[in-house]
């Protein structure tokens, strides 16, 4: 069977100044960091002309706001310099909250290291020896924020084919200036590419599979970056992840068998029943394994078939495939046809006992390529098929749209 498209992300709204957007298109599932990098959102600063002050130019006391305005660059670090030692620096928003600077060794500059908030004032005084500096300025309003999603998760271990991947909420209008806020730094070096496989999603992975052990460190500087007319980043997001065991499951509509290898052994082998021949084929290609739920409803309505031939089913031990519907899962009124015939809307159907045993031994990222079977190749942008873009195509890149 085939179930609901289950979106392999979790994502949050976007942030508007006067309205919101409704997230377009599909129902998140991935579990996917939402918190972690959360903004102080009282932290760094803009750009601006030099404060007032009557000592010796060498010895003045500057900062480098303008006191006054109202546009400052949320991204720019503040920064009070003088010539002499700063005796005292405060910084508060409009909440009367401070924020937090660091001098450097001799007291002679003062930096605020984080980024401030969206469309907030900010009072900045600074005294060193009798000069006194005292400034208010009031940051950018972006017309929209859309926030963007990244997976995988900070501090997991995913499969070989796991791609890099971030969702935003609405279509991205500057696509480049996403790519050059993201930094994926691998232990050992791997190089790699961006591909959108949608105007919200895009992709980074390198030309083949990543080698088990391989720490993947990815940074997505988007607060204050701006991607559109208008509209800038919401958040900064960040995760650390490694690359465990190479798992692999081949699926081959000939023999009717799903064989199973880790780091290069087999090690199980169970009959299978694909999608009905002519109506339902399973799509060949590489599937990129995403959730994984102990019991889920499979609704035919969700990709069209209703009337004759609809089902709403609970089925144990659901391994996602593909965000159109397909899924290795328990069947138990078709073991007679696993191993030898098709009866399945495009899903791979499998006993119980097998079904719990792909569910508790292999992991989000791990491969499963189908083959032999009549259907075509699995698409590329169906979510949790990448490995389907030939490397040619995806590595040219599609960041003009």
């Amino acid at each position: 069977m085939r179930s609901t498209k289950v979106f392999g992300q979790t994502f949050s709204r976007i942030t508007v100044a006067s309205l919101s957007i409704a997230l377009l298109g599909f129902t998140a599932s991935c579990t996917i960091d939402r918190d972690n990098n959360e903004h102080q959102i009282e932290s760094s600063s803009s750009t601006g002309k030099q404060g007032n002050g009557d000592e010796k130019a060498e010895n003045k006391l500057t900062s480098n706001i303008k006191d006054g305005d109202d546009e400052v660059d949320v991204t720019e670090h503040v920064q009070v310099k003088a010539g002499q030692k700063i005796d005292k620096v405060s910084l508060t928003n409009d909440a009367g909250e401070e924020v937090k600077g660091k001098f450097n060794d001799d007291k002679t500059e003062w930096t605020v290291p984080t980024k401030l908030g969206y469309s907030r004032t900010y009072t900045l005084t600074a005294k060193s020896g009798e000069q006194k500096l005292k400034q208010t300025f009031t940051t950018m309003t972006p017309g929209m924020t859309l926030d963007g999603a990244l997976a995988p998760l900070d501090g997991s271990t995913v499969g070989i084919g796991q791609t890099i991947a971030l969702h935003f909420d609405a279509p991205v209008e500057d696509r480049k200036a996403v790519e050059d806020a993201i930094t994926v730094e691998t232990t050992p070096k791997v190089e790699g590419a961006f591909y959108w496989i949608t105007a919200q999603d895009v992709r980074w992975r390198p030309e083949k599979y990543w080698k088990p052990g391989t720490k993947v460190n990815v940074k997505a500087n988007l607060y204050g970056t701006k991607i559109g007319e208008g509209v800038y980043g919401g958040e900064d997001r960040s995760a650390k992840f490694t690359i465990g065991d190479d798992m692999r499951a081949l699926v081959d509509d000939k023999t009717k068998t799903m064989t199973i290898k880790k780091n290069g052994k087999t090690v199980q082998t169970m009959p299978v029943s694909l999608g009905m021949d002519y109506q339902y084929p399973t799509p060949n290609g590489t599937y990129i394994i995403g959730d994984q739920h102990e019991s889920l409803t499979m609704d035919s309505s969700t990709f069209g078939l209703t009337g004759s031939g609809a089902y709403r089913t609970d089925v144990q031990y659901a391994t996602q495939m593909s965000y159109s519907g397909i899924y290795i899962h328990a069947a138990p009124w078709s073991v007679y046809a696993q191993g030898n015939t098709n009866t399945s809307h495009g899903c791979i159907n499998v006993t119980v006992e097998n079904a719990a045993w792909v569910f508790n031994n292999m992991k989000r990222g791990d491969i499963v390529e189908v083959k032999n079977t009549q259907g075509e190749t699995l698409n590329g942008s169906d979510g949790l098929g990448d490995w389907n873009i030939p490397w040619k195509t995806w590595k040219a890149g599609n960041a003009d749209g």
